[in-house]
This record gives structure tokens, sequence and C-alpha cells, in this order.
């Protein structure tokens, strides 16, 4: 609210109710307004909705736009460079340096920029293994920004914890604060800085959602590899033998949709750590993409659109009904929900499995349209996919992605979001794929009989088939073909799946055709992978494609 109207708010007497005794004025914060701490979800959606921040439509979710910003600002994400961590971390394009004075002198305006301002705190925590759990404080401008914390991490309703509570990192979400790119040596006005020495990550000039989930992974994608567990982007789930699977993938390559298997128990949607324990979930929420959801295809999703506490982000209703249309994407291709994991029937509520993974699965989306459905790899061939991340980036998840997807190499399967080198990322996977005798394979979820715009997308019903195949042991005595390129293993045969399928050129109506395009794929494999040579071995560079 504007520091110059002055008038209580519906949770106004309740703000300080839940207060930590570790006040702001610890983290610079004076002066202010009011404080609203630890609110829960139905008093933050009063606020948000008193605050013409939010609408509520059709059955209880909470609506909102995020502006000009409906993606990451992924380009605009900076680390402050400083002694302690300077040496830990992988410089460029996606960990920009930033100097220690730039962030003091920066976070001296915004702190000046909040007085007289309303905010609120949510203290959380995430890692949902008890021995690796971090506490976190994200302080917010808007009301919805609050739920969307309480949504995404774990919460407490223990009124001694929140007491006593004390932050191990905290984020300032503050879109109404613009940047001076001349004064802060950013590229626009929006940015997203992170500080390892100071504990503090500020996210100003944007109200996408996704900042702050992100940015928490970021944090913990460089702290918890000195604890020897590896922060991993990818869903998990378990079966009823605690089996558990891993499925790496960036954002639109079908993380979220195919972890939620009805015969499997979910552990978590994206973010996961894999320690001497086993898997466990980062967060205590999912970050689904809902354009054209459907209750045939993505039941269990489909039904969080339509509860109390779910927030749609950028999603179209009408006004007068209230009904939401998940097939419009005239906002964005980047339509957003945000849930509980408890809303999702069928989950492993303690957010960790004491059991290692049986199967891990690269999930790449292939617009070219060449790959094979599905192919197992040997350890060398995963950790060369594992470095590669090859992948495409899925209309409206990044700003600046038009309509067509853009194909690209994300090392890790989430490059944005690693801090270290990703060599060091895929020797803690090596290591512990070989420990536990995990299976690894490569699924496409992309395009057959062609590229984008000439074959079509893969039926996700073929996919949940191979799938189902892989995790249930059917593909392990099935016959194999050597990829006459790549060199993984692909099955010729599949229950539940026609044999053409497993063979992409059959879908191409010119053989040759799609040669070119697959040895112009592995061209591409091979000149990506020269980013990395200098740390890799010769046995893992060897595991590349060869061209035809």
């Amino acid at each position: 609210m504007s520091k110059y109207l002055e008038f209580n708010t519906p949770a106004s007497k309740e703000a300080k109710e839940l207060a930590s005794d570790f006040g702001l004025d610890n983290h610079g914060i004076y002066y202010l307004d009011r404080a609203y701490w630890n609110l829960p979800d139905e008093a933050l959606y009063e606020e948000a909705i008193f605050r013409n921040e939010a609408h509520m439509s059709h059955q209880g979710p909470l609506l909102v736009k995020t502006g000009k910003h409906t993606a990451r600002a992924a380009t605009d994400k900076f680390i402050v460079r400083e002694d302690s961590t300077e040496s830990k971390i992988w410089w460029g394009v996606n960990n920009r340096p930033y100097s220690e004075e730039k962030f003091n002198s920066l976070l001296g305006r915004l702190y000046a920029f909040l007085q007289g301002e309303e905010v609120f705190v949510q203290d959380c925590f995430v890692g949902a293994d008890p021995e690796y759990q971090m506490p976190i404080r994200i302080i917010t401008e808007k009301a919805w920004h609050s739920l969307f914390a309480r949504n995404m991490f774990i919460t407490t309703e223990n009124q001694d914890i929140l007491k006593k509570f004390y932050p191990e990192f905290t984020v300032i979400a503050v879109p109404g604060f613009k940047l001076d790119p001349k004064i802060d040596g950013t590229r626009t006005e929006t940015g997203i800085i992170l500080n390892f020495a100071q504990k503090t990550a500020i996210i100003a000039n944007t109200l996408y959602g996704g900042e702050i989930k992100k940015s928490i992974f970021t944090i913990l994608n460089f702290l918890l590899t000195f604890d020897d567990v590896l922060p991993m982007h990818c869903s998990a789930n378990v079966g009823k033998a605690g089996d558990a699977a891993l499925f790496f993938g960036l954002s639109g390559t079908g993380k979220t949709t195919l972890s939620a298997d009805p015969k499997r128990k979910l552990i978590g949607d994206d973010e996961h750590g894999w320690s001497s324990n086993g898997v466990f979930n980062f967060e205590g929420g999912c970050y689904a993409k809902v354009i054209r959801l459907s209750a045939e295809s993505e039941p269990e999703i489909y039904e969080c659109t339509k509860r109390f506490g779910t927030i749609l982000e950028n999603v179209v209703y009408d006004p007068v009904s209230r009904k939401i249309d998940l097939d419009d994407d005239s906002i964005t291709e980047n339509t957003r929900a945000s849930y509980p994991l408890e809303f999702i029937p069928n989950i492993v509520s303690k957010g960790y499995a004491n059991s290692h993974p049986k199967n891990v699965i690269f999930l790449t989306c292939d617009a070219s349209g060449v790959l094979p459905p599905i192919a197992r790899l040997s350890p060398e061939q995963a950790q060369y996919h594992f470095i590669s991340g090859y992948t495409s980036k899925i209309a409206g998840t990044e700003i600046g992605l038009g309509i067509e997807p853009q194909i690209t190499f994300s090392s890790c399967f989430g490059a944005p979001f690693m801090v270290r080198h990703p060599y060091e990322y895929a020797e803690m996977l090596r290591q512990r794929m070989l420990k536990h005798k995990a299976n690894v394979w490569l699924v496409n979820t992309g395009w057959v009989g062609g590229r984008f715009g000439v074959g079509k997308r893969i039926s996700i019903k073929h996919t949940r088939n191979l799938l189902d195949a892989a995790l249930e042991g059917k593909l392990d005595n099935v016959k194999y073909r050597k990829d006459k390129l790549f060199g993984f293993e692909v099955p010729l045969t599949c229950p539940n799946v026609p044999e053409d399928v497993l063979e992409p050129s059959n879908s191409w109506g010119n053989k040759d055709e799609y040669w070119k395009k697959y040895d112009a794929l592995a061209a591409r494999f091979i000149e990506n992978f020269k980013l990395y040579k200098k740390e890799c071995s010769q046995g893992l560079s060897d595991a590349g494609p060869k061209r035809l």
C-alpha cells in the first residue's frame, strides 16, 4: 500500500502476532509503516484482494497478473563477487559478477525505499530432510508473494519456532523498486542479485513469482554441495517397492506432468537433493505450467486449478462468471499454478525417501524431431548428456522467447541455477549412479516426424508407456540397437508402444533429410561440449556423438 494512505487493512491488528524476535531491524530495515508476519493463507487472500493485487476465481484460486514480466529475467541475474566464494563459482553468462560496493549501495537505496511502506514476512524452511533443512526468510512488498512463499516452501504453525526463528538466508522481493543501470551496473531496471557473504538476495522490478522460487534454488545449488548433497533440477517419485526415480529437465519438458503418476508417490515436482540418506524435496509446493491443461491428460494438476490456496499466474478468466480459461494464451504461454504439494493426492507426505534412485531420466524436448523417444545410457554417456543438457526452451518460460522452441544446451538441465562448474555436479551424479546401480534413460518429449512446425509433439500416452516400462524393469531384457551417431542403446520393442515409434526415422517422409538433421544435431553437441572439454577426461569426451 502507498505510504501516503493511512487506514487499517484486514490483518492490521494481527500483523505482529506471529513475529520473530529476530526482527527486521537485524536486516537493516527500519521505519516501516507496518510488517505483517507469517500470515496464514486466508489472511493473505484478504490482504491481496483488498490491495487490488488479485482476484478470486471460480472455486477459490487466487488470480494474479505479473505485468511485463511473465517469465524469469534470466539475463538480469547477478552474484556478488567476494573473497569467500569467488574461487568456487562458475563465473559467466549464468553467474554474472556483481561488485560488493554496488550491492551495498543498492541495498542502502532499497532500505530507504521501504521506509514508510508495508511489507509481508514469511519465515519458512527449505529441505524436507531434517538433517539438511535450512531456515529462510522471504520479505515481500506484495501480499500474494507472501502466499506464494507459503505455497512453495515448508512452513510451520508452531508459534514457539516462529518466535525463535533465525534465517540463514533472506530474500527481499520488491517489484516496485526499479534499478538504475547507470548507477547499479545492471543490464535493465530489473535485477536478481545474490550475495552469499551477506546471505541476502534482492529481487527488484519484477512481479513474476518464479524469481523467488528460483533464487532459493540457486542458493541451495551452491551451499549444499559443500555438505556432500547433489542439488538437482528434477522431479522425483517413488514406487511401492521403494524404488525412487528422478526426472531431470527444463521447464516445458514434462517434469511435473510425468512425475505425477497414479502408480507412484510424488516426492516433489522440481527441486531435490540426493544425499547419503536418499532423495529429498527442497520445497513444500509445486509450480506447474497450466497452459492447455486438461482433466484427461493431467487430472491431478488440473484439480489444483480449482482449489482455494492455489495461485494462478497470468491465467485468463471471465470477470463475470469468474471461470478460468486454461487454453487462452493471450497474456503468455507461460501460465502457472502455485499450490502446496499436499494438493496432489498421491505424495510422500514427509517430502523425502530413504532410498536411492534406481532410475534416472533425462527429459529432452527435441524440437528438431530426430532423437529416439527413449534410449539407455552408459555411465559415461550419462555424464556427457548431463553436462550437455540438450533440450529446447519452450515459449514463455524466459523473457524474449517467441512461439517457436529454441534449441539449447543447458548444463545439468538447469544451467541458469547452477553456481558451480557443471563438471562438479556431473561427477557427484556419476558417483551416486555407480554406487547405487541406477539405470539412466534419455527420453525425448519433443517432436516426431519432423521439426517444430512440420512434425508433431510425441503423444504423452506413448511417453508414459515408455516410462512405465523403464521404471517397472520391462525394458531390462528386450533387444536393443546401438544408435549410429550417439552410440546409446535404443529398445526395439516396448509394451504398449508401436515398434515404429521407437525408430524416429520411420515418421519422416524423407530419410535423407532425417539423417542430415540428425548429423547436424550431433555437430551441435560436439561444438557445445568444447566449452567443458578442458575439465573432463578423454573418456568422458569420447562418450559423445560421432558425425556421419
